[in-house]
């Protein structure tokens, strides 16, 4: 037995196939259309006419691919709620740099309030001492007393103890910086009687010393001062807020301490400076 190819023209009718049964060889070479003028061969794109039924191409049309599930309707994805904040632009150095205010110093201010505290304590203090002691040439409590009864006031030894401890005790607190507000507000309420205790004593307005009012005025409106700007940061009231930033309970305290002199004048002495 050998395995010759046979032709299939050389075969019986019993070795020929029978049935639906087909064998590769019966059709061993593809037979392509021959080129005549009816079906010429293609030169362009346009000859090569592809999915037309009346094409003579030569060429085999390749099926396009569709991926399974191509022809479902298109879902929109639903976007999370947390991606959407709003995007900030990081400012850059330059423009920190042109918007940030740099905070200022407070300078000398602190310097000269404390000049200024020591200049308005300490001539209260030493006048105190003359009227409470008698030092440097002083009344004393005695002869401050019989100046107050002959100027007219109503019980002239409680007002010479009060105005000498006054002098005294709020100068020495301007000095320190401590309890400043109160420490100015009794030293500007002992200032409207000796203002108006002096006015009373001239007819008519007097200012210039010695017969004026300047010295008595001019330490009353350093102590208002005081008490609306504060004693500043050298000072034992440093650290308290008021002390480098008053506010409205500094323009309390000195209402109260113009308060306090007025109604003293008023109601132990009663006469009318002005006049």
């Amino acid at each position: 037995m050998t395995d010759e190819r046979k032709d299939p023209s050389e075969l019986s009718d019993a070795d020929k196939p029978t049935g639906n049964v087909s064998s590769p060889y019966d059709s061993p070479t593809e037979q392509f259309p021959t080129v005549s003028a009816k079906n010429p061969l293609p030169r362009t794109d346009d000859d090569l006419d592809f999915g037309s039924t009346n094409a003579n191409s030569l060429t085999e049309q390749i099926p396009t691919y569709r991926a399974p599930g191509a022809d479902q309707p298109t879902v929109a994805l639903e976007r999370e709620t947390a991606y959407d904040a709003p995007i900030t632009a990081v400012p850059t150095a330059e423009a920190v740099a042109g918007t940030t205010e740099t905070p200022r110093g407070r300078g000398t201010l602190d310097l000269g309030l404390l000049a200024l505290r020591l200049a308005v304590g300490g001539t209260a203090l030493v006048h105190g001492l003359q009227k409470l002691t008698g030092i440097w040439n002083g009344p004393g409590l005695g002869g401050f007393e019989t100046m107050l009864a002959d100027a007219g006031f109503q019980q002239a030894k409680w007002m010479a103890i009060l105005g000498a401890v006054g002098e005294v005790a709020g100068g020495a607190l301007l000095i320190l910086g401590l309890l400043t507000p109160v420490a100015a507000a009794s030293v500007l309420a002992v200032m409207i009687n000796a203002w108006a205790l002096r006015q009373a004593s001239a007819p008519g307005l007097e200012y210039f010393a010695p017969a004026g009012t300047e010295y008595e005025m001019l330490l009353g409106i350093c102590a208002g001062v005081i008490i609306l700007t504060g004693p500043g940061r050298i000072s034992l009231d440093g650290r308290r807020g008021w002390a480098t930033r008053p506010f409205v309970g500094s323009l309390v305290v000195l209402i109260l301490g113009i308060a306090a002199g007025v109604c003293t004048w008023i109601f132990l002495n009663g006469a009318n400076p002005l006049i």
